[in-house]
């Protein structure tokens, strides 16, 4: 008669269930890509010991915003929404009706940042898109006036030209401490 233990067994063989395992581990850990955050790309000048030069500015040509620690705007002296601030921000670099009080021409119109400490990081991001939309529009505009496209469509050397006319300028002064501006 035959044995029962001749028989098959109930065992599973589980010897190399760890290397499969640790293998699937690994490949995991190689292929997966991580999101991490890119933050506001900004082009920074090259470090220097030196204090930069004193610039005498023409404030005609300064949209100076303020954002105090509540989290409120204040352009130019006066308080603003957040929603306004694109429209009015292109108004001031393009000066359309050549006012006496905006920028004399896009390339020297310079559009000033400045925080305070206790300025939601949030807040920051709104104002800071804000303005940069404001140039978006003012590009992709100039860019239909001028080459009847969109800025995308253009060359590199067509998009440079018109980027060229309306430079990016924002200028982001040192954040003051918590409160001391309201």
């Amino acid at each position: 008669m035959a044995n029962k233990k001749n028989r098959m067994s109930n065992e599973i063989n589980a010897g190399s269930m760890a290397d499969i395992a640790f293998l699937l581990l690994i490949f995991f850990l190689v292929t997966t890509t991580i999101a991490e955050d890119k933050g506001v790309l900004v082009k920074l000048p090259q470090y220097s010991e030196e204090p930069p030069p004193e610039m005498k500015l023409n404030t005609r040509n300064v949209y100076s915003v303020l954002v105090n620690a509540n989290n409120q705007l204040l352009v130019r002296g006066e308080p603003m929404k957040i929603g306004e601030l694109k429209n009015n921000a292109k108004i001031f670099i393009a000066n359309p009706q050549k006012l006496e009080n905006m920028a004399i021409d896009p390339t020297s119109a310079i559009i000033s940042i400045k925080n305070d400490r206790g300025t939601k990081y949030g807040t920051y991001l709104e104002v800071y898109n804000e303005l940069k939309a404001a140039y978006d529009e003012l590009w992709e505009e100039a860019a239909m006036k001028k080459f009847g496209k969109n800025l995308d469509e253009l060359s590199n050397a067509q998009a440079k030209e018109i980027k060229n006319a309306i430079p990016l300028v924002l200028s982001e002064a040192e954040p003051t401490k918590f409160g001391e501006e309201k």
